[in-house]
């Protein structure tokens, strides 16, 4: 059997943005006294791709269930390795913008790469508004602690599919 490892590498990461965007997402705390249009707007944005997201991959339980075949295996490896990506960017107590990495994430992925362009599955990804997100967050904030925040995010999220990209399976 072949198995489209973009494909696969796309599926990781749409679990992954699932769930940080679930880990984070009822989280109310404003340390960096946003503005509540950008908290509504972003909130907006984030549920929009969670559904999508949803629509695009299986429950969790699915993969659990079915982690010895062999494209369910890989997809878990792309997950554990975007994870640790991630979790050796930051250090204990540094802060973090869930949303913008996984907008980051995404956008890095489908927009800069184009990878899935050609997948009906990844269309919405590809075509998703990143700019309007990426201005609201970064140019139309005056905040600059925010501002630096997210540009982190940018950063890390820009790196780490640097290497997912590259990422080969052994």
């Amino acid at each position: 059997m072949i198995i489209n490892t973009t494909k696969v590498k796309s599926e990781a990461l749409l679990l992954f943005c699932r769930d940080l965007i679930d880990s984070y997402q009822n989280n109310t705390q404003n340390q960096f006294e946003v503005d509540n249009e950008t908290i509504t707007y972003i909130d907006e944005q984030i549920n929009h791709l969670l559904k999508a997201i949803n629509v695009t991959t299986q429950p969790i339980d699915y993969y659990v269930r079915n982690q010895k075949v062999s494209r369910i295996a890989r997809i878990l490896k792309s997950y554990q390795f975007i994870n640790k990506q991630v979790s050796n960017s930051f250090k204990d107590g540094d802060n973090f913008n869930p949303s913008m990495l996984c907008f980051s994430l995404l956008c890095s992925w489908f927009a800069e790469l184009s990878i899935g362009e050609e997948d009906k599955e990844y269309i919405y990804f590809c075509l998703y508004p990143y700019g309007e997100v990426y201005d609201k967050l970064l140019l139309n904030n005056k905040n600059a602690a925010y501002k630096n925040l997210n540009v982190k995010m940018l950063n890390i999220a820009e790196n780490t599919i640097v290497k997912l990209h590259r990422y080969r399976f052994k």
